[in-house]
């Protein structure tokens, strides 16, 4: 094949609507979903050589989907400046490093970034599954939430890890995250130096608030996208029949009741 039909046919398999380039951007969302759960169970157990073999695999699959993605762009070297692309770059290097350095626990870490797949993930669920455009605010609301726990998690990981003999794993800081932000605060494990401490009155201050806010959209009612041709409001109830905004008579699809 030349480099020209290769093109073709990958963005035939990203952007088409073939039987062939739907299977291909599932086994892609199924890839995201493993490697997530695979990165924070290994996160969470000791450095092994064991499931070396597995970083390896995940590392070439990651960079043969970033190349992919950048061969078809249209101006490849912004989409490699893209956010997700340098994400990417950096989750490989964390997989790979062990090769040119000894093993450094935080690097495994930085493989959290790969979380933020997860709104890539959502994008391509709400292409292609018609019971997510229904749920999409609580699918959204509970990815943001997951996020920020685990990037909270992997900074106290990442700053206490190596000093504080109450966080010896990815679990530890996990666990003094949720009990900070939920405002627990068990006290079995604390923070006895100054960056340890700055970094939970940060957790306190600023996560706790954003913690609630991201906890209560969970509970909110779910509601529809449907634009109303008068004031333009674009979120209803489901079963709303006038726009709460001006009282427009609005009509939302509905497949109706039992």
């Amino acid at each position: 094949m030349t480099p020209k039909s290769i093109k073709t046919h990958l963005r035939e398999l990203y952007f088409g609507k073939s039987a062939a380039a739907l299977r291909f951007r599932v086994a892609l969302l199924i890839f995201d979903l493993v490697t997530l759960a695979f990165f924070i169970a290994t996160t969470a157990l000791p450095p092994d050589s064991s499931h070396w073999g597995i970083d390896y695999l995940v590392a070439a699959i990651i960079l043969a989907d970033l190349g992919a993605r950048t061969a078809i762009a249209d101006k490849p070297w912004r989409h490699i400046l893209l956010p997700l692309s340098i994400v990417d770059a950096i989750v490989v290097f964390s997989l790979v490093a062990h090769l040119f350095f000894e093993s450094l626990l935080f690097l495994r870490v930085l493989r959290m970034l790969r979380l933020l797949r997860s709104y890539h993930v959502i994008k391509e669920l709400r292409e292609n599954l018609r019971w997510f455009r229904q749920n999409e605010d609580f699918v959204q609301s509970a990815t943001n939430l997951l996020v920020f726990i685990f990037f909270i998690s992997a900074i106290v990981f990442v700053v206490e890890g190596r000093t504080n003999p109450g966080i010896s794993n990815f679990l530890d800081a996990l666990y003094f995250t949720v009990t900070s932000l939920t405002t627990t605060g068990y006290g079995d494990i604390t923070m006895s130096d100054t960056k340890g401490r700055v970094l939970t009155i940060v957790i306190m201050v600023v996560g706790v608030a954003l913690f609630l806010r991201l906890a209560q959209t969970l509970f909110r009612p779910s509601k529809v996208a449907h634009t109303c041709p008068d004031c333009g409001l674009t979120r209803h109830d489901p079963d709303a029949v006038h726009c709460k905004h001006c009282g427009k008579t609005i009509k939302i699809e509905t497949e109706g009741g039992d």
